[in-house]
């Protein structure tokens, strides 16, 4: 690798003394360099040394540096969502790191539902950063994952997000981040605010976002208008998971507004909830120009430019992403708008991040990370596997697939030989693309047609060759679905239906193959395909998400057999008249009976669908046997613990005492029990065990089910895997009332593992609580 770095052309860290030395500074003259000493004293010192106006100006996430102090610029933004990506202000590609791994997006990763998975890919990517670090390519701070459960179908961002669980998504934050972050041998360091970084990892957008641009409502402008119960048990629950128990470094607040007050300038929601009850070791940075989208276009309160600066430091935020708080703050402070102590402590924030994460002293486990590191085999396999792993069979008559003794196929479709459509967004340049149409002429004999000018289908062109390439081959695979020209940030769906004439292609496409026909669907958001799914010509149907520079060799190795599909859905695939149902601005999860509007996401919707949440097949069968110790928990409760009534169902027993709060119970309580998991079918496969639980019949307003628990396992052909379950009896149970409490009811509850198109079986679980 070239002999540059990230720190004045030439230095990897600050505290270089050579480095000083070319300043014409002496190193020991500066505290803050003291590798001795502890972070917040060394913060503190730096923090002190600047002027007003000089602390100003690291506010923003061009960080200018203060050269007098030998303190250098730092470019804050950088991405990693699903691989090192060149979309923020500080990643860039050369002739020295052309490219880096482009992983499968985050919805079809998130289908695996294989929590080490996620674990490993953050781990190569993070890699991949500090080497690019190294050499000058990237920084050491990434604004990502995007972990905003989906709400709402047509939202342009699914592809970006872990899908519509919020145990799922959270689990799915706690997992990334602890891979992009956490520096082996260091993981269990006492003082998290000095635990050293492989690199810097941010959850966002905090909170309830999850609109961008449908029908003259934006996200710049929407005000999110959300209930106490919807937003601790779904919008906020993620993030929570993503602080306590991912350690995550920082937190992005969003440009929405929540029940009128601007994210970002809400004290309750930074200072209170992420700072106080959370304890975040790290820094809360703001959406690119949210600041100033406060006052200019939200226009809140009315406020000044130097107004708006000063309520989101007050209300706890940290760092500008823009140049907002650089032209603002100092007159925000000089009229007393703004503490300069409280900037004193956001400054402190973000060095002692820096210090973590060696930006000041380097951390030599990291200093020989280069080209080699980056686009390595591994990596490039992991790609592979990563997509096999979250691909979904969503229909398969027959056994159709694996495909057998198949001599030539036709591959048609504006898919069919995709390159950057399955990469997908905040993607940077990939090591080097395998698309379905180079995946499947290294493996025999391939006519292909594109069927569409592209992926928007706007006319009949193609699609007469594409019918005549299906009458000639032993097989036909149809590549369809979205890209970011119908789904995307900023750019809302305002349907469910593929784009254009892409129905059309299909099935006539299918009409006139003389062999099987298999559907292959790229996209982030569910697709109403339910045309396909019911049409007897169509033998099998596969989503494949966006799945990354690998895309075409993960899909061929599921198609002819060398990879069996165990894939879920993470969201679910709702039928086309259900966004006439509702608009996309009503933020209710629960259904709202007097507008008509019904429930959202598996938990509360009970209505038709093309696929449902956590839906999946194989080539394989799997049955289970459940063993469990206790069924039931008793819980005594002490003199100053209150029984809570709830909300009944007419004609519903009610127990003598309906629930406690969480918050009034120890919580020690937990369920325990394993799975057997047999395939019994004719190959090796992966089964996704997932856990739901229901709470007590008659309980009002609560949801129908949720995840509590779910594993990933390999069994061969007639083996049996065991699979452990202890979960906790608050958090797997619990449920929050309209007020916002969290509360444990007793009663009969129901714990059922499997989904509703595998086997399953389920038991119930009783909590009495005894005076």
């Amino acid at each position: 690798m070239a002999a540059r770095g990230p720190i004045d052309g030439n230095y990897t860290y600050v505290c270089d003394e050579s480095r000083f030395a070319a300043l014409g500074l002496d190193m020991k003259d500066f505290h803050y360099c003291d590798s001795s000493s502890p972070y917040e004293v060394r913060a503190k010192d730096l923090v002190d040394r600047m002027t007003l106006s000089e602390k100003v100006m690291q506010t923003g996430d061009q960080a200018s540096g203060v050269e007098r102090i030998g303190l250098p610029k730092y470019n804050w933004w950088s991405e990693a969502l699903h691989g090192v990506s060149n979309f923020g202000r500080c990643v860039f590609f050369d002739e020295v790191v052309p490219g880096a791994t482009s992983f499968p997006t985050v919805i079809l990763s998130a289908a695996s539902f294989n929590q080490s998975l996620w674990k490993t890919l953050g781990q190569a990517v993070s890699t991949e950063a500090r080497a690019m670090y190294n050499s000058g390519n990237a920084g050491l701070t990434f604004w990502s994952p995007n972990i905003n459960v989906v709400r709402d179908p047509r939202w342009g961002r699914i592809l970006e997000t872990p899908g519509e669980d919020p145990h799922l998504v959270g689990l799915y934050a706690v997992n990334y981040v602890r891979g992009l972050q956490d520096v082996v041998g260091a993981e269990n360091t006492t003082d998290l605010n000095s635990r050293p970084l492989k690199v810097s990892s941010c959850c966002k957008h905090y909170a309830a976002y999850d609109l961008d641009n449908w029908k003259g409502a934006d996200r710049v402008h929407f005000d999110a208008r959300v209930s106490v119960q919807d937003m601790a048990e779904t919008f906020v629950l993620p993030f929570e998971m993503c602080v306590k128990e991912g350690d995550v470094s920082s937190v992005m607040c969003s440009y929405n507004k929540i029940n009128g007050i601007p994210s970002c300038a809400d004290s309750r929601l930074l200072k209170q909830t992420i700072r106080g009850e959370w304890d975040l070791h790290g820094y809360i940075v703001s959406d690119c120009d949210s600041v100033e989208v406060m006052a200019v276009d939200q226009k809140w309160l009315d406020s000044s430019f130097s107004d708006s600066a000063a309520q989101a430091l007050n209300a706890g935020m940290n760092l500008d992403c823009g140049t907002f708080n650089n032209r603002s703050l100092t007159e925000a402070v000089n009229q007393g708008k703004a503490n300069q102590a409280d900037l004193d402590h956001s400054l402190r924030y973000l060095y002692v991040l820096l210090m973590r994460v060696g930006f000041f002293d380097g951390i030599p486990a990291f200093a020989s990370l280069g080209k080699d590191d980056i686009c390595s085999a591994e990596h490039i396999e992991l790609a592979r596997e990563a997509a096999r792993q979250g691909i979904v069979l969503l229909k398969n008559d027959n056994a159709t697939l694996p495909l057998k003794s198949v001599k030539n196929i036709a591959l048609v479709g504006p898919h069919a030989n995709a390159t950057d459509a399955m990469i997908g967004n905040y993607a940077g340049i990939p090591c080097y693309y395998v698309s379905p149409l180079d995946a499947f002429s290294s493996m025999g004999e391939v006519r292909y047609e594109k069927g569409c000018a592209d992926v928007q289908c706007l006319n009949e062109t193609y699609i007469f060759n594409a019918m005549e390439a299906a009458k000639r081959a032993d097989a036909t695979i149809i590549f369809a679905g979205t890209d970011l020209s119908i789904e995307a940030e900023a750019l809302d769906r305002v349907d469910l239906l593929l784009p254009g004439y892409q129905t059309q292609l299909i099935n006539q496409v299918a009409d006139l193959s003389t062999g099987p026909v298999v559907l292959v669907i790229m996209s982030g958001g569910g697709v109403d395909i339910s045309f396909a799914r019911d049409n007897p010509k169509i033998a099998a149907i596969l989503w494949a998400g966006y799945p990354g520079e690998q895309g075409g060799n993960a899909i061929a190795d599921v198609i002819l057999g060398k990879y069996n599909p165990g894939g879920r859905l993470p969201i679910t695939w709702y039928e086309a008249d259900y966004v006439d149902m509702l608009p996309m601005t009503s933020m209710a999860l629960r259904p709202v009976d007097s507008l008509g509007y019904p429930g959202r996401t598996y938990k509360f919707f009970n209505g038709s669908t093309v696929y449902p949440f956590g839906y999946g097949m194989s080539y394989t069968n799997f049955s289970y046997s459940l063993s469990t110790s206790q069924r039931w928990t008793n819980i005594n409760l002490r003199k100053l613990q209150r029984c809570r009534s709830m909300v009944y169902i007419n004609d519903t027993f009610v127990p003598d005492c309906p629930a406690v709060l969480v918050d009034d119970l120890s919580c020690k309580e937990s369920i325990e029990f394993e799975v057997a998991v047999k395939n019994v079918g004719r190959m090796d496969g992966s089964e996704v065990v997932v856990v739901y639980s229901s709470p007590p019949l008659g309980i009002a307003g609560t949801h129908i089910k949720k995840v509590v628990g779910f594993e990933r396992v390999f069994v061969k052909v007639g083996g049996t895997e065991k699979v452990k379950f202890s979960m906790n009896v608050c958090k797997s149970l619990g449920i929050v009332d309209s007020t916002g409490y969290a509360l444990l009811p007793s009663g009969s509850h129901t714990i059922k593992v499997g989904g509703d198109n595998t086997t399953s079986v389920a038991f119930p679980f009783h909590v009495n609580y005894v005076n």
